[in-house]
């Protein structure tokens, strides 16, 4: 971070086939070492999946951000000797990369229900989470949604504090 002068957040392009920005952004949230081919992959093919299912693979993904998005966070505010945990509003920016992220991680950390299920289809299981989290939280369910109402419980949990607010 510079010590003056105005920082630029850079632009983010759009992906290849949607031309969407929220599906670039999830494709950078899900990429691992710089291999952004890898995860393109990932991501294009857990939209076939989605596809196949039934749905359209770009509405389920704005109704599972929609879902997991969080409206209020706890932050640490130090007042005197002690350190409280004060509820404030979420920015549009941030919002939107906890969600991705929130939806990343609990695709990641799925564990296989059935591995007969992934011989029989033949993919690698990271198309299969991410394909099952992203139908679940467009659903309401899922641990990304869980993620986000525990949120939004610690920052009610919180509310005495609010005039801490800076």
């Amino acid at each position: 971070m510079p010590r003056s002068g105005k920082v630029e957040k850079r632009q983010i392009a759009a992906d290849s086939i949607y031309q969407n920005l929220t599906v670039g952004k999830l494709i950078n949230k899900l990429m691992k070492d710089g291999k952004k081919a890898l995860a393109k992959k990932i991501v294009y093919e857990a939209f076939k999946d989605i596809e196949s299912k039934g749905y359209d693979p770009v509405t389920v993904l704005e109704n599972a951000l929609e879902n997991v998005t969080p409206k209020m966070e706890v932050r640490p505010r130090r007042v005197g000797g002690a350190s409280y945990m004060v509820p404030m509003e979420v920015r549009g920016t941030r919002r939107l990369s906890l969600a991705i992220s929130w939806i990343v991680d609990a695709a990641r950390s799925k564990t296989p229900q059935s591995l007969e299920q992934r011989t029989k289809t033949n993919k690698p299981l990271m198309i299969t989470k991410l394909a099952t989290e992203l139908i679940d939280a467009a659903k309401g369910e899922g641990k990304a949604v869980g993620k986000r109402e525990e949120m939004h419980r610690m920052a009610e949990a919180n509310k005495a504090f609010s005039h801490f607010r800076w």
